[in-house]
């Protein structure tokens, strides 16, 4: 019996997700104030949902998408959400069929992976490598952090944002957003977390955090205070803004932050993943290390209005 090159299963496995997931990727090009612009989105949805990453159409509240097999359509931006790089559109007309959705918390370091984009001048655009790290961090414009972010060496061309990194079973496990080096491509990924950014902005057109007010900066605890504390670190507040509800609730620059809400605070994404909905004008206690104690404050977390 012939053993099978691998090479050549290699190449099947490409040319499955090819042919599985281009036919659900549009390019897009877009006309704002801020000029013209082009990337890639995805059918995720039978009744012409699409996938994008939030600069992709920023500025502007319509986009041309253009798909390999000729369909050409207008989408409406439905919603958009720049602290975590991700937009949803509508089609105005029938759109091919979506792309199967899957779940980047199952992606290993060294799996295959394969980006797919369909920017202008390039349709159907396949680069093909491995996962080679995740739980990465990206800095957005805003100076958030998109966490969980995938990093891959399947090479993004130009127009690649928004499109689709997929695993070998030609399911869409996450969005690329960014080149990040030469070999090296970002991806937000689709999970727990997107999946519910992605539901709000086709319900709501828009995604509803809580904000407290404050810069801080992850610091070394000295052996006694970390005992007392049970954490080698905390978040030294390095700013807080005036009239926010960090400075109503009495927070200071200085203070360490050591348990929000009953959670221990380790760096300042823990915090992000803290400030959602659900903390919108809710009692939040914050316990700091200040002056050689542990206080304890309170603060009402105010909807986050600027991204």
């Amino acid at each position: 019996m012939a053993i099978e090159d691998p090479l050549d299963a290699y190449s099947r496995a490409v040319i499955h997700i090819a042919q599985t997931v281009l036919p659900s990727v549009a390019s897009v090009r877009v006309r704002s104030p801020l000029g013209q612009g082009a990337g890639s989105a995805s059918v995720i949805t039978a009744d012409g949902y699409l996938l994008t990453s939030a600069h992709v159409v920023a500025g502007t509240e319509t986009a041309d998408a253009a798909f390999g097999d000729g369909t050409d359509v207008v989408a409406d931006v439905v919603g958009r959400d720049p602290l975590s790089d991700l937009a949803v559109l509508r089609a105005r007309g029938a759109v091919p069929a979506p792309v199967v959705l899957g779940d980047a918390a199952r992606l290993q370091v060294g799996q295959l992976v394969v980006a797919l984009g369909n920017p202008l001048g390039m349709a159907g655009s396949v680069t093909a490598g491995i996962v080679s790290g995740l739980g990465r961090s990206l800095p957005t414009p805003s100076g958030r952090i998109i966490d969980e972010v995938i990093q891959t060496d399947a090479a993004l061309n130009p127009g690649n944002s928004g499109g689709v990194l997929a695993n070998s079973a030609g399911e869409m496990v996450g969005v690329n957003t960014a080149v990040a080096g030469i070999g090296l491509g970002l991806a937000v990924p689709i999970n727990a977390t997107t999946q519910e950014i992605i539901a709000k902005l086709m319900n709501y057109g828009r995604v509803r955090r809580a904000w407290l007010g404050i810069a801080s900066v992850q610091v070394p605890l000295s052996p006694d205070v970390a005992a007392k504390v049970g954490s080698p670190t905390g978040l030294q507040v390095a700013q807080v803004v005036a009239g926010s509800p960090a400075a109503e609730a009495g927070l200071h620059r200085g203070d360490i932050i050591v348990q929000l809400d009953g959670k221990r605070v380790i760096t300042t994404t823990t915090v992000q993943k803290l400030m959602v909905e659900d903390a919108i004008s809710r009692r939040i206690e914050i316990t700091v290390w200040r002056n050689g104690a542990l206080v304890d404050v309170i603060a009402l977390p105010r909807e986050l209005q600027d991204a």
